[in-house]
């Protein structure tokens, strides 16, 4: 008997250790697993604080570079030319929210500012002389009285020779550039050539610098606070004491901005990550250790029963009690494992959700892809109308500024419903003209295709088609199709996209190119699913997910396929607006 007992008790200790084993593996593949899913979503949100920055100081530069040729900087040795000048600068330092916008000569002296500058002579700036060498100049710093962090840019003026004739400098506020960005992102930072942390939404580690270790930072003043670096898998976790708005183990990432001259870095509560893998963890403990316990009842109940059928004849009542006290055990021990089972299905129904909020956060990253062509637009206008000023033609210069205008207004109306789409919002049906809007989506990707030699054949109809949608959502669904058929015949001779409207049947939008075709045309609109490089920005997958969800919100449909004699063809269908729909 006692042996008996010596060997169950290491058959449970096994079973323990090899439950634990299995438990800790289990933990360790669900935390990878999480800290990739958190991975990804942090180089998007990395990406977006980058692009951020750096699309917010190139207003400044592209600023600088304005104003270079404008007349107002001419002839500013005449005093009432330069009160003059003082004042339209001043215009225009107040509509920028620049700190200061001045022009000096080729001796570094300050002609004309629209503030005032820390000092008259910028000869020993380094961003002076790049541009009196001809070139785009940029620093950082320090801007006194107030100690203010501003970007300088500098872009050098020409006079009728082509010899430099003086410089524009134009002082960027950065304090007013974080305070547009969201509070409640991840803690994100941006650290100089010497390890300083110069932008941050995290305004307690301004200033910050990062020790010869190479990792960390330490404050300006006082002890250097705690922290430890480890690597899980492939990625570098941080746990840190930097303040209570700064996660205390964080997934590091970071980016280098060699346009703005810094590094940006983010820090990830990685947190949610381990409860996850410690709650799949756990649901596989329970389960091992409930089918255990049931086998080791069913064992002892066996043995139970040999052992009172060998005394059957002279302890049957002893028998019978034992065998009620084993089936009230019994019971009770499918009551608690039933119990268990509902909690895991609680669980995993706690899994699902939080898989769809990971995925729903990283769609976040399709801003970027949504904005550049507008983007691209509005530099091409803007050119335009730089050559167009230089020509006299202000009126045409006047329309460039009317389109960027339209643009922006358009930009923010895209940004505000791909915000809507993230929250499940809906923009509110309307009547609108599907032909204008395809003429309007040829225009604004015009200048993409001729610089990649792709010919757009529109059957374009010759009166309006009205379906029931909105015009900047569909607007982006067909920007999408075009841009992704221009991708896929990338290092192609011949490049054609053919757009047809279909009215007989169901209103219906083909796209075709003359492309490689589909791989899967199956799995083309799931998220994530791209047959772009990897590691590019325009290759994230999220376009033609999110373009089948705007065309399911209007009651349409979108399908792909591949064409009999090669190329891809996308078919948009739409619900054309009925008359009684407005009532």
């Amino acid at each position: 008997m006692s042996h008996l007992r010596h060997q169950r008790t290491w058959m449970v200790l096994i079973f323990l250790l090899a439950v634990t084993a299995l438990a800790g593996g289990v933990w360790r593949y669900g935390y990878l697993q999480a800290l990739e899913q958190l991975a990804r979503r942090a180089e998007a949100d990395l990406a977006l604080a980058s692009d951020r920055l750096s699309t917010e100081l190139q207003v400044y530069q592209e600023l600088a570079v304005l104003l270079t040729d404008h007349p107002m900087l001419v002839g500013l040795d005449d005093p009432t030319r330069r009160k003059d000048a003082q004042a339209q600068l001043l215009e225009v330092a107040d509509k920028t929210a620049a700190l200061d916008v001045a022009f000096a000569d080729v001796t570094g002296r300050i002609l004309v500012s629209a503030n005032g500058l820390t000092t008259n002579d910028v000869s020993d700036e380094p961003y002076f002389r790049r541009a009196m060498q001809g070139a785009l100049g940029s620093d950082h710093g320090l801007r006194a009285p107030l100690d203010r962090r501003a970007y300088y840019y500098a872009a050098p003026a020409f006079d009728a020779a082509g010899q430099v004739r003086g410089t524009v400098v134009v002082v960027a506020d950065v304090a007013s550039i974080e305070l547009a960005w969201p509070g409640s992102a991840p803690a994100v930072f941006f650290t100089d050539a010497n390890g300083e942390v110069f932008v941050t939404n995290r305004f307690e580690l301004l200033y910050w610098t990062r020790p010869d270790s190479g990792v960390g930072l330490v404050p300006p003043e006082g002890p250097a606070p705690e922290f430890r670096a480890a690597q899980t898998g492939a990625h570098d976790i941080w746990n840190i004491r930097w303040g209570p708005y700064v996660p205390t183990r964080a997934l590091h990432l970071q980016r280098h901005l060699p346009v703005v001259a810094l590094t940006g870095e983010i820090l990830v509560n990685a947190a949610p990550a381990r409860r996850l893998a410690w709650l799949q963890a756990s649901a596989v403990a329970a389960i091992c250790l409930a089918f255990g316990a049931m086998l080791f009842l069913a064992t002892e109940r066996r043995r139970t029963l040999a052992q009172a059928n060998a005394v059957l004849e002279s302890r049957v009542a002893k028998r019978t009690q034992a065998l009620s006290e084993a089936n009230v055990h019994l019971r009770q021990e499918i009551s608690e494992r039933m119990e268990a089972e509902a909690a895991l299905k609680r669980a995993q129904a706690d899994l699902v959700q939080a898989g769809k909020l990971s995925a729903l956060g990283q769609m976040s990253a399709g801003i970027s892809h949504e904005l550049n062509q507008p983007l691209m637009a509005i530099r091409s206008f803007a050119e335009n109308g730089t050559q167009y000023l230089e020509r006299g033609r202000s009126e045409k210069a006047g329309e460039n500024l009317s389109r960027i205008a339209d643009l922006a207004h358009r930009m923010g109306r895209i940004i505000r419903n791909l915000r809507a789409f993230a929250r499940q919002e809906s923009e509110e049906v309307r009547q609108v003209d599907i032909v204008a809007i395809l003429d309007s989506v040829i225009e604004l990707t015009g200048a993409r295709m001729r610089q990649d030699s792709v010919d757009i054949r529109f059957a374009r109809p010759d009166h309006p088609i009205w379906v029931r949608g909105g015009d900047v959502r569909l607007g982006q669904v067909f920007v999408n199709l075009l841009t992704n058929a221009a991708d896929a015949m990338e290092g192609q001779d011949d490049k054609c996209i053919r757009i047809d409207v279909n009215e007989t049947g169901p209103l219906t939008v083909t796209v075709r190119d003359t492309g490689p075709g589909i791989d899967l045309p199956d799995k083309v609109f799931e998220p994530f699913y791209s047959t772009k490089v990897v590691g590019v920005s325009e290759g994230m997958g999220l376009g033609l997910s999110i373009s089948y969800g705007i065309v399911q919100s209007f009651g349409g449909d979108i399908r792909g396929e591949n064409a009999p004699d090669g190329g891809a063809v996308f078919s948009v269908q739409l619900e054309p607006w009925q008359a009684e729909q407005a009532a």
